[in-house]
C-alpha cells in the first residue's frame, strides 16, 4: 500500500496523531492486538473474519464498521483477504463524551459492553461513507482555515450515520420473536447501570436478581459471550476512562467514587484492563475537562 494514500494529521502541540484515514489492501494493520490511545474506525469492504474485542470473539462479513475506544484491546483474524479503509482520531481531535449531545455515539457505536462492536454497513450507508471520506481526503490536502472544524463537521456526520445504523439495526433484533432477550437479560444491564460503583462481583447481581450464580453465569455467556465478570469490568473500566478524560479528580477520588478504597489495588485493575496505568492514560489520551 502506498503511503501516499494514507492522509495523516499530526497535533502540532504534543507530536500525537491527531486524524488520520488509512486504506488497507490486507490484515497487517489489525493482525496483533491493538491498543492505541485514539479512537479507531475501520470498515472492512471486502473479505471477513472473527474480531477479538476486550474479553469476547465476534465473526464479522463483508461490509462491516468496526469501533474501538482509546485502549480498548482488539485484534482481527481473517479467513476471507480483507480491504477497506480506516478512520483514527484523538479525543484532543474530538472528544465523543464532550459532544454526546451531538453525535450520540458513546454507548451506541462506542463502549458498547453488551454488543459486538460493528455495525452492517447498508448500500445508503456506503454512499454517504464514500462521499464524507473523500470530502475528508480533500481537506486534509487542504491546510486553509478553519481545517480542523471542517474536518470534525465530516466525522460528525460519518458517527451520525453510524450509529444511526447500529440503532436501528438493534431495533430490529429485538422485534424478531426468536432472538427476544430474556428479561432477565435487561434487568441485568439495568443492575449493572445502576449499581457498577458499589458492586463489584457477579455474586452481588445473582442475589440483587434472585438469581443462582450459575445461571446467571450461563445467560451472561450465552447472550453476551462473556462472563459477568468481564461485564462488570469492562463498565467500571469505561467510567474510571471517562472521568480521567473528562475530570480533574485525582487517581484516588475516581478510586473512591468507583468504589475502591485502596487506590493502588483500583490502579493495578486499571492497568490490568486497559493495559496502561491511569496516570499514563490521562497522559495520553489527553485531558479534556470540561469548562466550568
Amino acid at each position: 500500500m502506498s503511503s501516499q494514500n494514507v492522509f495523516t494529521l499530526i497535533n502540532p502541540q504534543n507530536g500525537n496523531l491527531a486524524f488520520k484515514i488509512l486504506p488497507f489492501d490486507n490484515n497487517s494493520h489489525f493482525d496483533h492486538l491493538q491498543r492505541n490511545n485514539y479512537y479507531s474506525l475501520i470498515w472492512v469492504t471486502k473479505g471477513k473474519g472473527k474480531v477479538k474485542a476486550d474479553f469476547a470473539e465476534h465473526h464479522f462479513e463483508e461490509n462491516s464498521l468496526l469501533a474501538f475506544s482509546p485502549y480498548q484491546p482488539f485484534m482481527l483474524c481473517v479467513s476471507e483477504p480483507i480491504e477497506g479503509i480506516a478512520i483514527h482520531f484523538h479525543p484532543d481531535f474530538y472528544c465523543i463524551h464532550m459532544h454526546q449531545k451531538e453525535v450520540s455515539c458513546n454507548g451506541v457505536l462506542f463502549n458498547n459492553i453488551y454488543q459486538p462492536p460493528y455495525v452492517q454497513v447498508t448500500e445508503q450507508a456506503e454512499q454517504t461513507f464514500n462521499m464524507v471520506i473523500d470530502q475528508m481526503k480533500a481537506e486534509i490536502q487542504n491546510a486553509e482555515l478553519a481545517q480542523y472544524e471542517l474536518l470534525i463537521s465530516y466525522l460528525k456526520i460519518f458517527l451520525i450515520t453510524a450509529s444511526r445504523l447500529k440503532t436501528e439495526q438493534l431495533e430490529e433484533m429485538k422485534s424478531v420473536p426468536d432472538s427476544k432477550e430474556p428479561v432477565i437479560l435487561q434487568n441485568l444491564k439495568d443492575a449493572i447501570e445502576l449499581n457498577f460503583k458499589t458492586k463489584h462481583s457477579a455474586g452481588n447481581y445473582a442475589d440483587l436478581l434472585n438469581i443462582s450464580p450459575k445461571a446467571l453465569a450461563k445467560i451472561s455467556k450465552n447472550y453476551f459471550n462473556k462472563t459477568l465478570t468481564d461485564l462488570i469490568s469492562e463498565r467500571i473500566i469505561i467510567e474510571a476512562k471517562r472521568e480521567l478524560y473528562m475530570t480533574n479528580k485525582t487517581v484516588k477520588e475516581i478510586a473512591h467514587e468507583l468504589g475502591y478504597d485502596d487506590e493502588h489495588y483500583f490502579s493495578r485493575f486499571f492497568k490490568t484492563n486497559a493495559d496502561v496505568s491511569p496516570q499514563m492514560y490521562r497522559e495520553t489520551v489527553g485531558f479534556g475537562k470540561m469548562e466550568a
